[in-house]
């Protein structure tokens, strides 16, 4: 299997590529802003789709309406870890998925993934007007989305498990009293932490809290690469790791 690599020379794209090659299978090369030929990096995402089976798009969220656009153009499945999309950009994303299989997680990481589950059930169980809800992430200080996209996956598996949508109920900046049944966000920058997320949900009586920290980079890798060998051959449509590991 030919894997190309959209973001290669970021700190997440050059974890990608060596995991890669550590799985057994084929870098095809990847699309970077500055090409090197002699890497296979170049900056036009029509080649890579053309020479590789799956690309795995960890690059810049304001190129991912126009790698929506090539990718479905190009027939190649899409494996998508870019955070931080605006609505045009979700949109291309849904878009394409009517012609390619696409995967996009907001985390790569098993436990994560996991853990999104145990919220979903949290949700259900406990009532939203007993029990406050909030959500605190920490990163290293060049991240540029905030809350991270993993934070946001959090609320939203909270909210689905609550039978709301985390656009009504999220809150991102507040000021002044806390307002019942919403979901707060509170996010930290600081030094090079990985990421750290917990969530917090706290009534009159009792406080229940579920966190994942994560070490090294690498788990994101390896879990974009187990993605990027389960989706070719899939049907068209939208994917989440959830899919991946119930296999």
């Amino acid at each position: 299997m030919r894997v190309g690599i959209a973001g290669i020379t970021g700190r997440l794209g050059r974890l990608c590529a060596e995991e890669v090659e550590a799985q057994g299978l084929v870098l095809a090369g990847g699309v970077a802003r500055t090409p090197d030929p002699k890497n296979h990096i170049t900056d036009n995402a029509a080649i890579l789709a053309a020479s590789c089976d799956v690309v795995i798009d960890v690059s810049r969220a304001d190129i991912v309406a126009h790698h929506a656009e090539v990718f479905a153009r190009s027939a190649c499945p899409w494996v998508l870890g870019t955070t931080g999309l605006d609505d045009t950009a979700q949109s291309a994303v849904l878009e394409a998925s009517r012609s390619i299989p696409v995967l996009q997680a907001a985390n790569f990481a098993p436990g994560l993934n996991v853990l999104l589950d145990l919220v979903r059930q949290l949700g259900v169980i406990l009532p939203e007007n007993e029990y406050d809800a909030e959500i605190v992430e920490t990163h290293h200080r060049q991240k540029v989305d905030a809350p991270s996209g993993t934070a946001l996956a959090i609320g939203a598996a909270l909210a689905e498990g609550r039978g709301v949508s985390l656009a009504d109920v999220g809150r991102i900046d507040r000021q002044g009293r806390r307002e019942d049944g919403v979901i707060g966000f509170a996010s930290l920058r600081s030094g090079q932490v990985v990421g750290e997320h917990t969530l917090t949900l706290t009534s009159d009586t009792e406080q229940i809290t579920i966190s994942h920290r994560a070490f090294d980079r690498r788990v994101f890798a390896q879990g974009a690469v187990k993605a990027a060998k389960w989706l070719p051959g899939q049907e068209p449509g939208l994917y989440g790791m959830a899919d991946v590991f119930s296999r």
